[in-house]
Formats: structure tokens, C-alpha cells, sequence
């Protein structure tokens, strides 16, 4: 045994001495930024191989407790797992405008009103009680009726609270701790926080205009990982789109690797007019989500999700010992806004559309490059991001640091256009080329 401060490190195997780590953060023993002993030192103290420390070290900043600064050693996180990249946010001051937090536009989301008094009247009606379904039987039908029409794969439907809860579900039903998933880098940062979260290790996968890297994914899957998630349209923060080319290289890629669980987020449903491409059906064990948030309004809390037989399956069982089911007014208030068609797609899709062109185009006009293929969201490769963050804050424009979304991926800042307007677009174009330095030709990774 091993005392650090006032904490004991111990355990004879690698997994012992990883959770002896873990449980003295959880409690407080072990406190961020302290460091961790030479894994020579405490081998030695532990009467353990020096591989067997090494592993435990490596579990460790594969789940996000310890970060590794060379020869400075291996040190307690300053910020925790559970510490969101959210927080590494730019707080927009009075007088500048924030283009950083990435939600929808309020005028284009429908009116509720209508919709909850419906719920409400159904609920007078027909109580939702114990014992009900957790599934609303003609929810189910809508959603699968509308993925059919996209080409996704036939699957039973469930019901999640947003999508990073159903994937957290899927991936929960499938992985164990040490388990490798191939992410999108740069990518959507609650993505990359919920992996290590649950004791996973992301990989990333580049991003283009036409969505992941057939390559980059492919040496992935042949490296081991065993999920591969893929925004399919909308992709948070590059506004990627999985093109049809894309689509049939990446299901040629999944051929080829059955096993791996694939997961397909289209948030962007409903608020995009690009053509869906789904992947699904290729593997064994695969999920495709879709959320109502970007279209509907994030308040809402629901997504759909859709699979193979065994994964809804051990999503429905886990949930029913959990929260037992999304509250059946919500899903009563989204049939309505289905079935009453709230929300014009084509409209909103072409509002968001305007926004973001208008502003990759005066961009290039201005010599700089910026990805925006879909969604409401903008991306500008710079050189340097915190110095262009600090001058675009400083010009009045508050926008979103790439580090929340980025890996190993080069520099950039993310953009949503939601609140934008005609007026706006010359001068925060100006703002962005003063703040992105000379032009370069820059990739996503």
C-alpha cells in the first residue's frame, strides 16, 4: 500500500489499483491537479511489475482521472470527467453578441400551446399510469413510418430523452469499460465528454464536408474499435453532411467489420433539406436516433431511436429499471406537432441555409475558408483559436472555442448562424477575417 497525502493507493492488479485512484477522487482523498507517484516508485511500494502500474495509469487517463504532462508525471484531473467541454465557453458580455451556445432559432420553433393542451386532453382521457406502455403506439408509428421513408433499416422504435441519452443507452448496452469507439474529431463536445465518462477510449475520426473519413474510419475499425458513431447530417460543429458517395464507402468499410456497433445521429432531421444517407443495416448491432430538439425545441428532452432486435431490446430493459419511460405528455405533444406539421421544414431548412452560405461566402470574399455544408452551425479553421476568440470578443462577437469540440484536430472556431441576419453578415465577416490571420489552406484533420 501506497499513501498519498492521506489517501492509500491499493491493489495488486491493474484494474485494483485503478479503482483504488478512482475511489479516492469520488471521495475527495485524492484532490485535482495532485500528483500521482512515479510508476517505477509505486510499483515498488506496491510490490507489483511496473507494467501493472503502467496499465492502471493507463485506465486511468483512458476514463479521464489523470492527465500525463511528461516529465512533469501523471496528475489528477483538473477538471473531473464529469466536467462537460460545455464549460469552455466564451460568457458574452452586454453589448456582444453570442453566436457560441449553438441553439435554434426561436422564431423558427413552433408554437407549444396547442400541443401540451393536447397532451393534456389526452391525458384526462386515457391517464398515463404504471404499467402503461412506454411507447406511445402511435409515436412508434410516425417515427417509422418517416425513418422507412429514409431508407433506415427496420428496427422497433423507443424513446429516449435526447439524443445523447439514447446513445449513452446504446452504448452502454454493448461496451465495457477499455472499449475503443470511433469518434468524429472535430466533433460534438458532449460526444466526446460522455466516452470517457463511461471508461471508454474515443478515437478520432477526420471530418469533410461529406462527413467522416473513409480511411481514418477504416483504420479504426481495424485497430479495434468497437463503435463507430456517425452524425449523419448537420454534424456538430463543421455542419457535415454524409453524401451518398460517403455513405457507400463507409457501409463498404462496416462490411467488413460486422461486430462493430454503429451509431447514426440525425439531429438534424427536420431542419436540413440535404437528403438522408443512413448507414444502417450493415452490422450486426447498430442504432439510428433521431432528436426533436434543433426542430421542435431542446425543452422537449425526446428522441426516437431505432435498431436491431437485441439492442432496443437491452435499451428498453435497462431503461425500465431507470427513469421506466419518457413522460407519455411529451410524447403526446410531439404526435401533435407530427401530425399537425408545426414546423415547415423546407422554410426552416432554407432560413438556416441563407444564414450560413451568406456567411461562407462573404468569408471567402475576405480570403478565408469556413465549412458550413448543413445545420446552423459554421466552422472556421484559424492558427491560433484563443487569440481569435479574445478578438472577436473584443469586435463584439462572442463564438465557440474548437477546443470544446476537438481532439486532435487542427484549430478552429465554431459559428451558429441562428441568430443572424442580412445586416449582420458583412461586419461579422469583417470581424472574423481581422481575427483568423492570413489565409492558408486548412483541413479539418
Amino acid at each position: 500500500m501506497f499513501v498519498l497525502g492521506d489517501y492509500p493507493i491499493s491493489g495488486r492488479r491493474a484494474s485494483e489499483i485503478a479503482e483504488s485512484v478512482e475511489r479516492a477522487v469520488g471521495s475527495g482523498g485524492l484532490a485535482p491537479g495532485e500528483v500521482l507517484p512515479p510508476m517505477r516508485q509505486l510499483a515498488a511500494r506496491l510490490e507489483v511489475n511496473p507494467n501493472t502500474v503502467a496499465a492502471a495509469y493507463r485506465t486511468l487517463r483512458e476514463r479521464g482521472v489523470i492527465e500525463t504532462a511528461g516529465r512533469r508525471g501523471s496528475r489528477i484531473r483538473p477538471q473531473p470527467a464529469s466536467t462537460t467541454r460545455g464549460s469552455l465557453r466564451v460568457e458574452a458580455p452586454p453589448g456582444v453578441r453570442d453566436l457560441g451556445e449553438g441553439n435554434p432559432d426561436p422564431a423558427l420553433l413552433p408554437d407549444l400551446g396547442e400541443a401540451l393542451a393536447s397532451a393534456a386532453r389526452a391525458n384526462a382521457e386515457r391517464p398515463g399510469m404504471y404499467g402503461g406502455p412506454p411507447v406511445l403506439p402511435e409515436l412508434a408509428a410516425a417515427a417509422r413510418a418517416a425513418m422507412d421513408a429514409d431508407g433506415v433499416s427496420s428496427g422497433p422504435v423507443v424513446v429516449a430523452s435526447g439524443s445523447l441519452d439514447a446513445i449513452e443507452r446504446v452504448l452502454s448496452a454493448h461496451l465495457k469499460p477499455g472499449d475503443t469507439v470511433a469518434v468524429e474529431d472535430p466533433g460534438w463536445g458532449s460526444m466526446l465528454d460522455l466516452v470517457p465518462a463511461l471508461g471508454l477510449r474515443a478515437v478520432p475520426v477526420g471530418v469533410d464536408d461529406e462527413g467522416p473519413r473513409t480511411a481514418e474510419v477504416a483504420h479504426a475499425l481495424r485497430g479495434g474499435a468497437r463503435a463507430l458513431v456517425v452524425t449523419d447530417r448537420a454534424q456538430n460543429p463543421t455542419g457535415a453532411a454524409v453524401s451518398a458517395a460517403r455513405a457507400r464507402e463507409l457501409r463498404a468499410v462496416l462490411a467488413g467489420h460486422p461486430r462493430v456497433l454503429l451509431i447514426e445521429d440525425d439531429h438534424g432531421h427536420a431542419i436540413v433539406d440535404l437528403p438522408l444517407h443512413p448507414l444502417t443495416g450493415v452490422t450486426d448491432h447498430w442504432a439510428f436516433v433521431r432528436s426533436v430538439a434543433k426542430a421542435y425545441g431542446p425543452d422537449l428532452r425526446l428522441a426516437v431511436l431505432t435498431g436491431d432486435a437485441v439492442t432496443v431490446d437491452r435499451v428498453a430493459g435497462r431503461q425500465r429499471l431507470g427513469p421506466g419511460w419518457v413522460s407519455r405528455l411529451l410524447q403526446q405533444a410531439v404526435v401533435h406537432l407530427w401530425a399537425s406539421e408545426a414546423v415547415d421544414s423546407a422554410a426552416v431548412a432554407r432560413a438556416y441555409a441563407e444564414r450560413r452560405d451568406a456567411l461562407v461566402g462573404a468569408l471567402a470574399e475576405r480570403g478565408v475558408r469556413a465549412h458550413g455544408r448543413s445545420g446552423m452551425n459554421v466552422w472556421v479553421p484559424v492558427s491560433d483559436e484563443t487569440g481569435a476568440v479574445t478578438r472577436l470578443l473584443r469586435a463584439g462577437w462572442a463564438v465557440a472555442p474548437g477546443a470544446r469540440f476537438r481532439m486532435s484536430a487542427p484549430q478552429g472556431v465554431r459559428i451558429t448562424v441562428s441568430q443572424l441576419t442580412a445586416a449582420d453578415i458583412a461586419p461579422l465577416a469583417d470581424a472574423v477575417a481581422a481575427a483568423a490571420g492570413p489565409a492558408r489552406p486548412i483541413s479539418f484533420g
